[in-house]
């Protein structure tokens, strides 16, 4: 899958055409998709669990059929789906060891062999996939599971922080919406990974860096929903002042839909991935409570948009960059920005599960 990656990019970089008329990346022309009926599911710690239980099969099997074709760590699979499954893990669910530990391995061995080119300055493969997108999932996904720092994830570190360093923020590269089209999400992933995996020597650098990425975050407006919720990570993770963090999280909560809900866009209906990511970052970073009544009215959004195999659909929005193949995840053609939705749902609400005493 690499070499392919590699060709598109090229094409993408050469190309005097912007990715989305090139059709390299870039966004899907369509009517915003319309408001689908929820089911009246109550947010009851009995529901929440057994929306949980049904999700993470359909999880494992999207990964280990990603695996079982392709050789390449995916952001929508790997990252999104081990932070689901160190979530669930950590408020109690039953997560077989052994099955994580062998996506684990997959993640690391992959990107051992870019482990000389991050060395090098270079992207996980050369002209380099989605770049610092793809380096800060993947760091999300190992820190959500407890992975130890080693080489490779020290070797991304210093590539992080010599990656577009006349910028104070990392731009986006991949324009896959919605998952890699929002510098705020590269910048708050990579401050994250950051924070998680620096050594001792890397830690002035990283701080500097770090700084100019918040400056930059409070400076720039949010222009979407995936802008708001990585501006408020971001913010939080970068250890911006209360007031500010406060004034990002008031700005993500006041867009919630009546049903519950965010869309990705004003003029698209509320969907699954906008809803599951805003829930997250209100609560791990803006500090909503797993109670705050509009938070579970969140998750009663979740509960009544959940499928009966126990995914979450999504229809995509972004242009294919590569040739379509069957992962093992529902929903075909859509079944990517789902498998993404779905991990980010479970982990939310794992997260609206009480702790057991």
């Amino acid at each position: 899958m690499r070499p392919l990656f590699a060709l598109l990019w090229l094409f993408a970089f050469l190309l005097p055409l912007s990715a989305a008329e090139s059709g390299w990346g870039g966004e899907v022309p369509a009517q915003a998709p319309a408001a689908r009926k929820l089911k009246d599911v109550p947010s009851t710690e009995t529901n929440i669990r057994k929306a949980v239980e049904r999700a993470l099969p359909q999880l494992w099997a999207g990964l280990e059929g990603y695996n079982a074709t392709q050789t390449c760590f995916a952001c929508h699979h790997h990252g999104v789906g081990l932070l689901a499954f160190g979530t669930a893990r950590d408020r109690g669910y039953d997560i077989d060891a052994k099955k994580l530990q062998e996506q684990i391995d997959y993640i690391s061995a992959d990107l051992e062999r870019s482990r000389l080119n991050f060395e090098k300055g270079k992207g996980p493969g050369a002209p380099g996939g989605g770049e610092t997108d793809n380096t800060g999932y993947a760091l999300l996904g190992l820190a959500a599971v407890g992975h130890k720092p080693n080489k490779a994830t020290t070797a991304i570190v210093s590539y992080t922080l010599g990656h577009q360093k006349t910028r104070p923020y990392w731009c986006t590269l991949a324009r896959r919406f919605p998952t890699e089209a929002s510098s705020f999400a590269t910048t708050a992933l990579n401050i994250r990974g950051l924070l998680v995996y620096r050594n001792k020597d890397q830690i002035e650098l990283s701080d500097k860096r770090i700084a100019e990425a918040k400056g930059w975050m409070l400076e720039t407006p949010a222009k979407d929903n995936e802008d708001r919720v990585f501006r408020l990570i971001g913010l939080n993770a970068a250890s911006a002042d209360a007031d500010e963090v406060k004034k990002a999280t008031q700005e993500l909560r006041k867009d919630q839909r009546e049903d519950g809900g965010w869309g990705q866009l004003e003029s698209m209906a509320s969907d699954p991935y906008a809803t599951a990511t805003a829930l997250y970052a209100l609560h791990t970073a803006g500090g909503v409570a797993a109670d705050d009544p509009s938070w579970q009215k969140g998750v009663r959004f979740l509960l009544g948009t959940q499928e009966d195999d126990g995914s979450w659909f999504v229809k995509s929005r972004s242009k294919p960059v590569q040739k379509q193949f069957d992962s093992g995840f529902p929903h075909g053609k859509d079944q990517f920005i789902s498998c993404a939705a779905t991990g980010w749902a479970t982990a939310v609400l794992a997260l609206a599960t009480p702790l057991k005493k």
